[in-house]
């Protein structure tokens, strides 16, 4: 068996997330009180009681969704569950290489901190919106968002195939429903982000995010990363902060990402986080052999994936 874990990013928040494992888990509750003193965010109250809104905003959603994985984390490693490699989708990148120990903790969470409330201040004027069009190929959405020569709109998010999430000025995004829909998109789906993500309408927010992450240590890995900006695991060359910089103005591939990981032989996927997007692109690609896919956001998955552990 080879274990790898999936982390989620901006969008699969919902208020109430992680309640009822940090009432249960200890550990998962010291992880809450960690953040709120390193951030002085009492991220519990928000991710617990919202309201929505509140939860909503970019500068809450990213440290919400860091400590809920990093607190399952914590109660897997009490486990002994480890993976040997781990990726993360946009935000989620920060869960694993704070995971491989390639980022301290401290140096994580007040980095995602910084990056949330610069990718929501440092958004340019306008009304912005991202969208997952569904049962199209990468060329076919791609062209789609070419043809909309009156406004912005990019190919965000490779998630997996037949799935790509689109980013740019709301009328723009909009016409791109349209026009995939006529061309024979499944399903269009509208996320619940704030911003033109993952596209060079960013730019702000990466250069500031830059002077942050050049106060941060970087330390050697104790377990593969795959990068985003390019589904290939980190090597011991890559500048890991220029990368990060990049990571917020550039497309996800997380579709690479999980062909990779296939490629490791990876086949034990875990999705330790808000939702279950991430268990759901994995079911989506093709492959040979055959995997389990393990999906922990509440007390009872993460009961359900201890006791799979302790039954193997």
């Amino acid at each position: 068996m080879k274990i790898g874990f999936l982390f989620p990013g901006q969008g699969a928040q919902i208020v109430g997330m992680g309640k009822d494992i940090y009432e249960k888990y200890p550990e998962a509750k010291h992880m809450y009180d960690k953040v709120e003193e390193l951030t002085g965010i009492n991220i519990a109250d928000i991710s617990f009681n919202g309201p929505e809104n509140k939860l909503n905003e970019t500068k809450y959603t990213q440290i919400a969704i860091l400590t809920m994985s990093l607190a399952i984390l914590e109660v897997l490693k009490k486990e002994n569950i480890n993976a040997e490699i781990s990726a993360g989708l946009s935000l989620g990148e920060y869960s694993a290489l704070i995971y491989s120990k390639a980022i301290n903790l401290e140096d994580g969470i007040k980095t995602v901190q910084k990056r949330g409330e610069y990718m929501q201040n440092l958004v340019p004027e306008g009304e912005w919106l991202m969208a997952a069009i569904l049962e199209m190929t990468d060329e076919q959405v791609e062209k789609i968002c070419q043809n909309i020569k009156d406004g912005f709109v990019v190919p965000a998010n490779y998630n997996c195939e037949g799935q790509i999430a689109i980013s740019g000025e709301r009328e723009a995004v909009k016409k791109a429903e349209e026009l995939a829909k006529q061309e024979g998109a499944k399903k269009v789906v509208e996320l619940k982000t704030s911003g033109p993500f993952h596209t060079s309408k960013l730019i702000k927010a990466s250069e500031a995010l830059s002077k942050e992450l050049e106060k941060i240590q970087i330390n050697k890995f104790n377990t593969k990363v795959i990068k985003n900006i390019d589904g290939e695991i980190y090597t011991d060359n890559d500048d890991i902060k220029e990368i990060l910089e990049k990571h917020i103005i550039s497309p996800v591939k997380f579709s690479k990402t999980i062909q990779t990981m296939l490629n490791e032989d990876v086949d034990t996927f875990i999705e330790i986080g808000p939702g279950k997007s991430l268990a759901g692109f994995v079911k989506r690609t093709k492959t040979e052999k055959p995997i389990t896919i393990i999906n922990i956001n509440n007390v009872q998955t993460l009961e359900n994936a201890i006791n799979y552990f302790k039954n193997i």
